[in-house]
């Protein structure tokens, strides 16, 4: 069994969780589409997508490089690295008074997974053509 198995239904729960915040807060400020300026609905439209936009590119490279291993660390740990991102990430986003720190350390998380996987995968293939 894979190890990202695992991890993409955790953040599988994790988007529902935060469309489900996201309708939520829709339907208490009665706006359909857009933010119509209410700031916390803004926040969590913009976590809401942020996750949407690097999380699926973020697994898949993660999925790729452990077709190439066989060490479940090698997984768990850039796994483990991107939940804890995005997880600090939202909070920080989702404050209305945000603490700018909690979004750069989310989304430095996140950067770092996606670059060293990549780099990983780059790597392997060379290695393979060699």
């Amino acid at each position: 069994m894979y190890v990202v198995s695992l991890y993409a239904g955790i953040f599988g729960l994790l988007f529902v969780a935060l469309s489900a915040r996201t309708v939520l807060l829709r339907r208490q400020f009665g706006v359909t589409i857009g933010n119509e300026d209410k700031p916390l609905l803004a926040r969590a439209s913009r976590v809401h997508a942020n996750f949407a936009e690097y999380v699926p590119l973020s697994l898949l490279l993660i999925y790729l490089l452990e077709t190439q291993t066989s060490s479940n660390l090698w997984i768990h740990l850039p796994c483990s690295a991107l939940l804890i991102g995005r997880i600090i990430h939202a909070f920080g986003v989702s404050q209305v008074r945000e603490k700018l720190k909690y979004r750069v350390v989310g989304m430095s998380l996140t950067f770092a997974v996606i670059i060293s996987t990549s780099i990983r995968l780059m790597f392997g293939y060379i290695q393979s053509v060699v």
